[in-house]
């Protein structure tokens, strides 16, 4: 239980993939125009790298040292093709709109990085918890960055339009730069966050020592 709760909180904020240790940018970048869109894509990752990193956690002691990542690329490959071909049968529309960018899951540093530093290490309940709650990190910080960029940018939230009355939508919005810019005040906060928080718990100097260095 323990164990569980430091995954929690590394995963979901002290060493999150996005604002802590900057993973995953580029589909940020090209898929979070829209809340559903961007749903959807953290959705097939979360997915992938829960029942990744519990099948290469399952295999760790039959995986040869020495061709581990081509493994973990094949295991990977698996579970994003099987999301591919769920998207473009159920959400047609959906999957013409993320184009390659569900394909490119497989490439995506924080299903590999989860599989290295963690299921390739750990027993298969604690790696399929450690990826589940990595994407779930990941997928709230798309979201809110999505939210941001659909209300501005179209007037809308998850297609619905909530357009306030003279309110003009910021072109800008739903360009990749929009997306750039918004991580950059997000792990801008974070950090100062989690810097303020670390002095705030730093102990105090003795009074014994503090009355030394005066006296001197």
């Amino acid at each position: 239980m323990d164990q569980l709760k430091l995954i929690f909180k590394r995963n979901l904020w002290n060493e999150n993939q996005v604002l802590r240790q900057i993973l995953g940018i580029c589909s940020i970048l090209a898929v979070t125009n829209l809340m559903i869109n961007t749903l959807v894509m953290g959705l097939g990752l979360i997915f992938v790298i829960s029942f990744s990193s519990l099948t290469i956690s399952l295999l760790r002691s039959f995986i040869p040292h020495r061709v581990r990542m081509i493994t973990q690329v094949f295991i990977i490959a698996a579970f994003v093709i099987l999301v591919d071909i769920t998207i473009q049968a159920q959400l047609p529309e959906v999957s013409r709109a993320l184009g390659p960018y569900v394909g490119l899951i497989i490439t995506n540093c924080i299903i590999m990085g989860r599989a290295e530093a963690f299921a390739q290490k750990n027993p298969p309940l604690l790696a399929m918890a450690d990826g589940f709650l990595a994407g779930v990190g990941y997928t709230l910080v798309i979201l809110f960055i999505s939210f941001i960029r659909e209300l501005l940018g179209f007037g809308t939230i998850l297609g619905f339009n909530v357009n306030f009355a003279g309110f003009e939508t910021w072109t800008i919005m739903v360009m990749p730069p929009a997306a750039f810019f918004i991580i950059g005040l997000m792990v801008w906060a974070a950090s100062a966050m989690q810097l303020s928080r670390q002095q705030t718990q730093k102990p105090a100097p003795p009074a014994s020592s503090v009355g030394q260095q005066a006296s001197r």
